[in-house]
C-alpha cells in the first residue's frame, strides 16, 4: 500500500493537514503549498482561520504578502473543524508542548489534539507529530489515542514522529533549507513520511524509532542551553575581573576549529531552550537517571535576569541614584531580535523583577505593540510600547536593552539616554557616549 501513496505523493494527489497553524505550522503550509500540494489547515484558534481567509498575517515574520499568495494558489484551506481531518491524506501535529509551573512535561495540547482527530482518521493516512517532546511521547501517549478511533496505530495508520526545527525570523535557514530527522512506528511509516518530506527540504534523515527522533530534538536544544549557560557563567566571573566577555568569544571564535561561539544574555527565551531540556530531565528520573549537568545550567540560565537587576541597581547607584523611585525603560520584549514572539522572554521576568524593587518600569519593542496574556507573565498582558523619541529615551534614568533588535539606532539611543544597560552587547558599535554604557 505504501508505493500507491508514495505514487500519489508524487503526483501531488495527497492532502496535507496541518494542525496548528503558529511559528511551525504555518510555515509547513507554505512549503507544502509552494510545492504544488492542497493543504488544509486547522486551528482551534478562530481568529487565525479568519486572519488567513482575510490575507492577513498574524505573525510579524511572515507578511501580509506571503499569505495573499497562499490565498491565490488556490490550494489552501483554513478551519476550525477537526471532521474534516477525514479529508486530508497526511496530518501534522504542530501544537504548543509547554511546561507545567513544576516544570513537568504539559502534553495537554497534544492530548486533546490527538481526542479530537481520532474519531476521524481513515485508513491509510500519515499522522506525524512534530512538537518537542520527551522520548516515548509518540508512541506511549499519541499512538493510544489515535487507536482510539478502531483503527491500528501499526497496521492501518503511518504514525511517525519529525521535530520542527524552526528558527522564526532566521532569514538564512527558512522550513524549506532545513533537513528533517524523522522516525516512525514501522519502516512503511518511516518511508511514506520520508518521501513526503522530500518533496519540500533538501535532505531528509530517517533514524531508528520515534524515541530516537524525539532524542535528536532535545539534544539539539540541550546542547545550545548547557553552552548558554557557560558563557553566562563566564560573563559573571569575567565582569567581576574586568574583562568583556563579548571580546573574548570574537577572539576565541578566530580559532578555525575546537571552538563554537555562543553569546551570554539576560536569560534564555522561546518556545525551545528553555522548555526542552527539562523534558529529558523528567523523563530520566523514569530510568533512576541524573542529569545534573543539564540542569545545574537550567540553573544558572534561570538566575540571569537576577543577575542583570543586580547589575540595573549598580550602574544606577554609581550615578547616586537608587533603583527603588527609578524610571527604567526595557528596551525588547521578544525573546530574540526582529521577532513579535515573547514567549518565555527574559524581558518579561526582567520587568517584573525590576518592578518589584520600587521602579517604574516601561518598554520599547519595535514588534511588539502590546503584550498579551502569557502563562507565566499574566500581570503584564495589556502593557503598551513607549515611542522611542529622544525626550522620552532621556526621561528615563536607565535603558536596559533586553533584546538586540536590528533596527534600533543605538548610536542615538546612548546619545539621548542618561544610563545603558545592555545584555546583548548591541551596543558594541557606539563610539560616543561609552562612559554611559554597563554590559550586563
Amino acid at each position: 500500500m505504501v508505493d500507491s501513496l508514495v505514487a500519489a505523493v508524487d503526483r501531488r494527489e495527497t492532502v496535507v493537514g496541518v494542525v496548528g497553524l503558529g511559528y511551525v505550522g504555518l510555515p509547513l503550509v507554505f512549503a507544502f503549498d509552494d510545492a504544488g500540494f492542497r493543504t488544509v489547515g486547522f486551528d482551534i484558534d478562530e481568529s487565525k482561520v479568519k486572519s488567513l481567509e482575510a490575507g492577513k498575517t498574524y505573525i510579524k515574520h511572515l507578511p501580509d504578502e506571503r499569505i495573499a499568495a497562499l490565498n491565490a494558489s488556490g490550494r489552501f484551506t483554513a478551519t476550525t473543524d477537526f471532521s474534516k481531518i477525514g479529508e486530508v491524506d497526511a496530518i501534522l501535529l504542530c501544537v504548543p508542548t509547554p511546561l507545567t509551573q513544576q516544570r513537568e512535561p504539559d502534553m495537554t495540547y497534544i492530548v486533546k489534539t490527538a481526542e479530537a482527530i481520532a474519531p476521524y482518521l481513515k485508513k491509510g493516512q500519515l499522522v506525524t507529530l512534530e512538537s518537542t517532546t520527551y522520548p516515548g511521547t509518540t508512541d506511549e501517549v499519541l499512538l493510544p489515542i489515535l487507536e482510539r478511533g478502531g483503527l491500528d496505530g501499526r497496521k492501518d495508520l503511518y504514525v511517525a514522529y519529525s521535530p520542527e526545527r524552526e528558527d522564526p525570523g532566521n532569514q538564512t535557514f527558512s522550513t524549506t533549507k532545513i533537513p528533517k530527522v524523522v522516525g516512525a512506528c514501522t519502516d512503511d511509516a518511516r518511508d511514506y513520511a520520508c518521501h513526503l518530506y522530500r518533496q519540500i527540504v533538501p535532505l531528509v534523515v530517517p533514524v531508528s524509532s520515534n524515541a530516537t527522533a524525539e532524542a535528536v530534538k532535545l539534544t539539539e536544544n540541550i546542547f545550545r542551553a548547557v553552552n548558554i549557560a557557560l558563557v553566562n557563567e563566564l560573563k559573571v566571573v569575567y565582569a567581576k575581573m574586568g574583562i568583556d566577555v563579548w571580546e573574548v568569544i570574537d577572539a576565541a571564535k578566530t580559532k578555525p576549529f575546537g571552538f563554537m561561539p555562543f553569546y551570554p544574555g539576560p536569560g534564555l527565551g522561546g518556545h525551545c531552550i528553555p522548555i526542552d531540556p527539562f523534558y529529558l530531565t523528567w523523563k530520566a528520573r523514569e530510568y533512576e537517571c541524573a542529569t545534573r549537568f543539564i540542569e545545574l545550567a537550567g540553573e544558572v540560565n534561570v538566575s540571569m535576569p537576577d543577575y542583570v537587576v543586580e547589575r540595573l541597581a549598580d550602574a544606577l547607584n554609581e550615578r547616586r541614584k537608587a533603583l527603588n523611585g527609578s524610571r527604567v525603560l526595557i528596551l525588547g520584549v521578544s525573546y530574540k531580535p526582529d521577532v513579535d514572539d515573547i514567549r518565555e522572554s527574559p524581558a518579561l521576568a526582567l520587568i517584573r523583577k525590576i518592578a518589584q524593587k520600587g521602579a517604574h518600569v516601561d518598554y520599547h519593542d519595535p514588534f511588539v505593540a502590546r503584550i498579551k496574556v502569557t502563562r507565566a507573565h499574566a500581570e503584564l498582558a495589556g502593557m503598551e510600547s513607549v515611542p522611542l523619541t529622544p525626550e522620552n529615551i532621556a526621561s528615563y534614568d536607565a535603558v536596559l536593552i533586553a533584546t538586540n533588535h536590528s533596527n534600533i539606532d543605538y548610536s542615538h539611543l546612548v546619545e539621548h539616554a542618561q544610563c545603558v544597560v545592555d545584555t546583548r552587547n548591541a551596543t558594541r558599535s557606539v563610539i560616543v557616549g561609552r562612559e554611559k554604557i554597563v554590559k550586563a
